[in-house]
This record gives C-alpha cells, sequence and structure tokens, in this order.
C-alpha cells in the first residue's frame, strides 16, 4: 500500500485535496493507498514524541507505525519560507532512525503559490531522505502557481495532472 503523505499541518490546505486526487490516480492504476495527513499528529508531539521521549505518545506512534509501515510513499509537500513545512522535519526527526525510511521508495510533489513550484524545498527533502536511505523517484512534481490552477477546489491544469498520472505510473513500477 502506497501511503501519501500530506506535509503540512494547515488546515484545509490545497496539499489535502492534492493528495486526494493523487490516491484517485493510484486506484485507477490498480494500487491501493492511504492518505496520512500531518493535521492528525498532537499538538504537543514535539515535546512528548522525540528524541529521549520516541515511543512515549501514544497518538504519535499510532501516526508513525501507520507511516513505517509502508514501502511506498508521495509527499505532497506545499513551498514554505523558500523549502518544506517544518511540520514536516519534526516529523521526519520522530521516525524511527535510520529504519523507518531505509531502503524504501518515494516520489515527491512540490507544490507552491509562486513560481518555483517548491523545487527548493524538494531538493532538501531529497537530501533528507538520501541520508536516511530512501531511494527518491528522479521524477519530481513542481506545481507552480497553484491556486491560479484550480478551479473550485480541484485541480484544473490538464498539464498538471498528466504529469502526476505519469508520476503515479513511475512510482507504481518503482
Amino acid at each position: 500500500m502506497i501511503k501519501i503523505i500530506v506535509s503540512t499541518n494547515r488546515k484545509n490546505a490545497v496539499s489535502a485535496k492534492l493528495a486526494e486526487l493523487y490516491q484517485e490516480i493510484l486506484s485507477q492504476n490498480g494500487a491501493e493507498s492511504e492518505i496520512i495527513n500531518l493535521t492528525e499528529l498532537p499538538d504537543d508531539f514535539v515535546f512528548t514524541a522525540l528524541y529521549e521521549n520516541n515511543g512515549k505518545n501514544k497518538a504519535y506512534n499510532s501516526i508513525h507505525n501507520r507511516v513505517k509501515s509502508g514501502q511506498k510513499y508521495v509527499f505532497i509537500v506545499p513551498e514554505y519560507n523558500g523549502s518544506f513545512p517544518g511540520i514536516l522535519k519534526s516529523f521526519i526527526d520522530g521516525m524511527t532512525y535510520p529504519n523507518s525510511f531505509r531502503s524504501k521508495k518515494c516520489a515527491l510533489v512540490g507544490i507552491s503559490s509562486g513560481i518555483g513550484g517548491g523545487s527548493i524545498g524538494l531538493s532538501h527533502l531529497t537530501d533528507i531522505f538520501n541520508y536516511l536511505g530512501m531511494h527518491v523517484l528522479a521524477n519530481k512534481i513542481k506545481l507552480a502557481k497553484i491556486e491560479e490552477n484550480m478551479t473550485e477546489g480541484h485541480l484544473s491544469n490538464k498539464l498538471y495532472i498528466s504529469l502526476l498520472q505519469e508520476q503515479a505510473r513511475l512510482l507504481i513500477d518503482f
């Protein structure tokens, strides 16, 4: 089962809408998936689940175990301050090191309100996943000016949709 990670804890985020679209694309290609939204994280997890508290926060452990059980992932990553959301880094820091992601595979989708499509954040995240031993699909999608490419809360840019479809097929075969 492919785990789709909504990499922000912002409520009603565009990332969550894109995760639903990605899940639909995977389903159309015969792949099962599960969406894990970082809005589900407990508010206090950076103080109660990391470092010396690893394994002590049951709510965090539940999400951690769902993520850890995957073999393939899609990270929907909004651009925050020229990189990726801090909540994602904190979540990764709480994962069991190094085994949670070692030898597993992922695809990255960057989104931004600006013109970069989150490319710098995807580069930062790729470095982290490489360090952790995860194999990152080379086909990284960068969706720029995302709000301008949506209609009534749905992605309407046909090129963007085709890019996601192509990446999903590559991830399934990866």
